[in-house]
């Protein structure tokens, strides 16, 4: 069966496409709140989720762009909640300064120290990245107990990243974890309400990554 279509996309070349879809993202979303460096992470969100709600409802520490592009420039690991996140990120660009994106929530020492502790795996890949990953980005999409766990540690002295990018989804504990981690003073990226994931934690990584590709 022959089907047809009388719609003909506008452009079919991935760098127009994208560049129309900034434009028509910066038209809708109109005034804005945040600095030029905080709405190219704010657009790539936007348009990774098509979601303008989602976009108005990101939070910056004063300091998280330029401590997230330090910490790329000086070949510090990324550190993904899951895998979705790692494969989403742009590693070149990381690679390009020295740096790696890590994930260790299927890591066998993970999976059995959870086991024999009755507590999820993102807990206890948290508490192994902190040992690995001084002063790297923590990206957190989908999991709050993670990044529950990695606000604990840094309460405590024990973690500390250089940037905290915390938009989990969901419904059990996500808004919450997102609120008490605005509470540090820290660098951080986060949200308010239920709405993240890894496509938000991606784009974010991935913002940040362009701006350090930038500077040369």
């Amino acid at each position: 069966m022959d089907f047809k279509t009388e719609f003909k996309p506008l452009t079919v070349q991935p760098q127009e496409i994208e560049e129309q879809s900034f434009r028509m993202i910066t038209e809708e979303l109109g005034e804005h709140p945040y600095t030029d460096e905080q709405y190219s992470v704010v657009q790539r969100v936007i348009h990774a989720s098509a979601d303008f709600e989602l976009g108005r409802s990101m939070l910056f520490h004063k300091d998280a762009v330029q401590a997230g592009i330090q910490a790329i420039r000086a070949g510090k690991t990324i550190v993904a909640d899951v895998q979705m996140v790692q494969v989403g990120i742009s590693k070149p660009r990381i690679a390009k300064f020295g740096g790696d994106v890590k994930v260790y929530i299927s890591d066998p020492d993970v999976m059995e120290e959870a086991k024999r502790l009755n507590t999820t795996r993102a807990i206890i890949s948290i508490r192994k990245a902190i040992r690995e990953a001084d002063g790297g980005i923590f990206a957190i999409g989908n999991a709050p107990t993670a990044l529950l766990e990695l606000i604990r540690l840094v309460k405590e002295g024990e973690a500390k990243p250089g940037l905290v990018i915390g938009v989990p989804v969901g419904f059990v504990s996500a808004a919450e974890s997102k609120e008490e981690l605005a509470k540090l003073d820290i660098p951080f990226i986060t949200n308010v309400g239920r709405k993240g994931g890894s496509p938000v934690a991606v784009a974010s990584v991935n913002a940040i990554s362009l701006m350090a590709e930038r500077l040369g």
